[in-house]
């Protein structure tokens, strides 16, 4: 991980550069430094489910089909000290939303 000499933002890594997405300062990468390229949260979040899943259930509206049962989950995806969001899939279409406390 590299940090910003400009702004302290964190940079990414583009062919033999680090470039901050903040304010765009570049500076070359040298050749002893790895680096490993993570997808989005977002792509963490999917959860197939099926008849028999083994996530507890709880009462809540689909916003879809109108079911009022759905599996449910809690994860981190903000900064740890702000609350979890909670997910829902609908027990009957498989819907999947989710639940901010804000």
């Amino acid at each position: 991980m590299e940090f910003c000499d400009e702004c302290g933002s964190m940079m990414k890594a583009d062919d033999g550069t680090w470039v901050c997405a903040s304010c765009g300062f570049e500076k070359p990468r040298g050749d002893a430094d790895e680096f490993v390229v993570t997808d989005d949260q977002e792509a963490g979040e999917v959860i197939e489910s099926s008849d028999e899943s083994s996530l507890p259930e709880t009462d809540a509206q689909c916003p879809e089909c109108g079911n009022d049962r759905a599996y449910w989950y809690l994860q981190q995806i903000r900064s740890a000290d702000e609350s979890e969001t909670r997910f829902f899939i609908c027990t009957e279409c498989e819907h999947k939303w989710r639940e901010d406390d804000h």
